[in-house]
């Protein structure tokens, strides 16, 4: 029934795959709302009628930090759709980097998870350094 790997960890089941499938396309729902929302509200921004630099400058900064969110949110749907791409393809809770398998904790807490936390820590360490340089 369990397939184990390194570490103790196993693979999740065909119950739990299901469960975390309804949460990645429950929060995909959200996130689509929330772009498609968001859009609308720069839109209204754009058309917003501007008296003077302070106008000007209330519609430019929140049409700004909108964008922003909006990326963001783009961003995440990307991490989502290839979570529900693993899924269909059977390698989801299997870390992208070294195969092992992604601890179920580490899957309810970030379902779109692709890297095991080892494999995380150091997607996190190199991109801190290439930050720096």
């Amino acid at each position: 029934m369990f397939q184990f790997f390194n570490k103790g960890n196993v693979v999740p089941n065909k119950k739990q795959i299901e469960e975390m499938k309804a949460v990645l396309l429950e929060r995909k729902d959200i996130i689509q709302t929330n772009i498609d929302n968001g859009k609308q509200n720069i839109d209204s921004l754009k058309s917003q009628e501007v008296n003077d630099e302070f106008d000007y400058a209330e519609v430019s900064s929140d049409s700004y930090t909108e964008g922003l969110i909006i990326n963001q949110q783009v961003a995440e749907l990307e991490e989502i759709n290839s979570a529900l791409a693993r899924i269909q393809h059977g390698t989801y809770g299997i870390c992208e980097m070294c195969d092992d398998v992604i601890s179920l904790g580490r899957l309810k807490a970030k379902p779109f998870a692709k890297y095991c936390i080892v494999c995380r820590e150091l997607v996190e360490k190199n991109l801190s350094a290439q930050t720096k340089k």
